[in-house]
């Protein structure tokens, strides 16, 4: 699995990243919780956009992105707005979607875009393109809220990734039980030693899932996202407490 290095940030070695989104709905809320969250320090800041009270207002969005660049400096700043049909807050038609993270990789003041998955291969493509143009990475992403798919699916979700150009493909399942969490990480380090030839992202959500935001590092998942002010999913756990134990199974991994 080659590793992708950005700002000098290395995304599949070591330490899984950690990542924390902006879950503010104004303007004033999204900048307070920025200042907060660059005091945790974590590799990666995600705005989540779709919370946005004006997310329907492209230039509003623009705006905040320049904002947000000024207000973290050199910290990778991730842009995604989640659709609703994958855990996201707003509804928003393909196209409008389409058009928004185009006008976000247009800024230049990103470093990461999340791109869906399912948003048709042809509008997938071209925006990885325009991503490749803007000097902007792809996290390519699939969420089901729902259940846990086996694990030959989700082999071939996270390969369609690739196949589609991510840069990182990112998977994240819900489990009913434990056997599904062990589905997920058996399909995370399949995808490692067989399939992967860039970083990627997995995690099983909820409680049962927690184990898969703690070890990546064993199994293979190149990031983990932890709660700022507030959790963008469930399963999520501070990011003080994350980084401890991922501290401790590095230590102790390595020796």
């Amino acid at each position: 699995m080659n590793v992708l290095t950005i700002k000098g940030v290395s995304i599949g070695e070591g330490l899984p990243k950690i990542i924390v989104p902006l879950m503010g709905k104004t303007e004033k809320q999204i900048m307070n919780e920025a200042e907060a969250v660059k005091l945790l320090e974590p590799d990666i800041v995600e705005w989540r956009v779709d919370l946005f009270e004006k997310a329907n207002d492209r230039e509003a969005v623009t705006k905040m992105i320049s904002k947000l660049r000024e207000s973290l400096a050199d910290k990778l700043f991730l842009f995604t707005f989640r659709t609703h049909k994958e855990g996201g807050s707003m509804e928003m038609d393909e196209s409008s979607y389409i058009a928004l993270l185009e006008a976000a990789v247009r800024t230049k003041g990103i470093d990461l875009i999340d791109i869906e998955l399912f948003s048709g291969d042809t509008n997938v493509k071209a925006l990885v393109t325009l991503a490749e143009e803007h000097n902007v990475y792809v996290v390519m992403s699939n969420h089901d809220f729902e259940k846990t798919p086996a694990k030959d699916e989700i082999l071939s979700r996270l390969r369609k990734m690739q196949d589609l150009g991510a840069h990182i493909p990112k998977m994240a399942v819900m489990p009913n039980d434990a056997g599904d969490l062990l589905t997920l990480l058996d399909a995370t380090y399949t995808m490692k030693t067989k399939y992967a030839n860039r970083p990627f992202i997995t995690m099983s959500m909820a409680a049962t899932g927690l184990i898969s935001r703690l070890s990546g590092e064993v199994f293979g998942s190149a990031c983990t996202f932890g709660a700022g002010e507030e959790a963008s999913a469930p399963g999520q756990i501070p990011v003080s407490e994350l980084r401890s134990v991922l501290g401790i199974l590095h230590k102790h991994i390595r020796e």
